[in-house]
């Protein structure tokens, strides 16, 4: 196999390792932080901590929009191949989004996916359009279904979750309701929130749902960020023939809510329960899952290093000339969890870093390659590689074309 190959596979553990002192203060609690995790066999709590508290919903807001959608295409009022057309309201939304223009269409499948894969802005504006007339219009038609529902403190503004002057809130139980409905509801469209990536104009846009590459089980649902609400999630869990839901809203970092979540899920799978009001009827259908959709991580683009927010910078979908790479593991599983070590720390010496795993085949072995592209050149590249060599941590450069 490659020198470079060898050399970093013998010391990457010893990196993962430092990475993680590193980021260790990464969990810690805060008070505004709510979290609930549920039983969905039952509607059971499992566990909770400022579940009533409002906050804003971000992108998380999507899944009701989402919801609307399943309904409307299992009562036959929307076919999958139906096509969209894309506004100048919805072409004009900030990223994350699928940079579609004014007159141009998708269809239904396209912005689903958008919406789930890469919590595509324009995507959800324009659905709520289609289907309502206006995002007001289909504001009001979630806010009136989440109701029916039994999403008591939520209140939806716009299909997208994108911060709005009027009020857009909701609560981590809400959400917690939400997440169970959309199994229970569509038990053979719900294995849609476990794709890491989708195919979009010719090119593979890959998710930011990072805790479904470092924790085995963990299949969706949905992130979402803007600089009002903070770094919220709404994960499921596949636990026996049932699953868990766990929400986290309000956190600080995207690494600090997703270790929150991982903590909570690893604290309530055991089967343990802390309080037992059920959320919804505890005869509700146990969902079954379709096999999930395999992508190979090769074919894979990190299309989408930041999540859905207020201000964030726009992300480039092709892969640029220079990228670094920081470990070749025997392992896809080790590779994975070296990524979500590293991407924070990385994405802070270099903020359009993107993380992506590389499969590759070396004198018979198959070796997972854990690269970051988006580097303008040679020197930004070499930059971080020497940030991260004083911390110990094993880089090199490599030129992609």
């Amino acid at each position: 196999m490659p020198v470079i190959d060898m050399w970093l596979g013998r010391k990457v553990f010893a990196a993962s390792l430092a990475m993680g002192a590193v980021l260790l203060s990464a969990g810690t609690a805060t008070a505004d932080v709510s979290w609930l995790v549920l039983d969905t066999q039952t509607g059971t709590v499992l566990g909770h901590e400022n579940a009533g508290k409002r906050h804003a919903p971000a992108s998380l807001a999507k899944l009701m929009t989402i919801y609307l959608a399943f309904e409307a295409i299992e009562r036959g009022k929307l076919g999958w191949d139906d096509e969209i057309a894309i506004s100048k309201n919805a072409a004009a939304k900030i990223p994350m989004k699928l940079w579609l223009k004014p007159g141009e269409s998708i269809s239904v499948r396209e912005a689903v996916n958008g919406m789930i894969v890469i919590s595509a802005n324009d995507a959800a504006a324009a659905i709520g359009e289609h289907m309502a007339g206006s995002e007001a219009a289909f504001a009001r038609l979630m806010t009136k279904r989440g109701r029916q529902l039994g999403l008591r403190n939520t209140i939806f503004a716009n299909p997208s979750g994108l911060t709005d002057r009027t009020s857009q809130l909701t609560t981590a139980r809400d959400m917690a309701v939400l997440g169970m409905a959309l199994e229970r509801d569509f038990p053979k469209l719900f294995g849609l929130f476990s794709q890491p990536s989708f195919v979009f104009h010719g090119k593979r846009l890959k998710g930011h749902n990072n805790l479904m590459y470092r924790y085995a089980g963990v299949d969706g649902l949905k992130t979402g960020y803007t600089a009002v609400s903070g770094y919220n999630l709404v994960s499921s869990l596949e636990q026996g023939k049932g699953h868990l839901i766990g929400v986290v809203l309000g956190g600080k970092t995207a690494r600090s809510r997703d270790d929150r979540m991982e903590a909570l899920l690893k604290r309530f799978s055991t089967g343990r329960t802390v309080t037992s009001a059920p959320l919804v009827a505890s005869n509700a259908p146990v969902p079954t899952r379709r096999p999930k959709q395999v992508v190979a991580p090769s074919e894979t683009i990190d299309a989408a290093p930041i999540e859905q927010g207020d201000g964030d910078a726009d992300v480039a979908l092709i892969p640029s000339a220079w990228q670094i790479q920081i470990g070749a593991l025997p392992s896809e599983v080790a590779a994975k969890a070296l990524l979500g070590n590293a991407q924070k720390f990385i994405r802070s010496i270099h903020g359009e870093a993107a993380g992506q795993i590389m499969q590759t085949q070396a004198r018979g072995t198959t070796l997972y390659r854990v690269r970051f592209d988006g580097f303008e050149d040679a020197k930004a590249a070499s930059r971080t590689c020497a940030a991260l060599k004083r911390q110990k941590f094993d880089c090199i450069t490599v030129k992609t074309n």
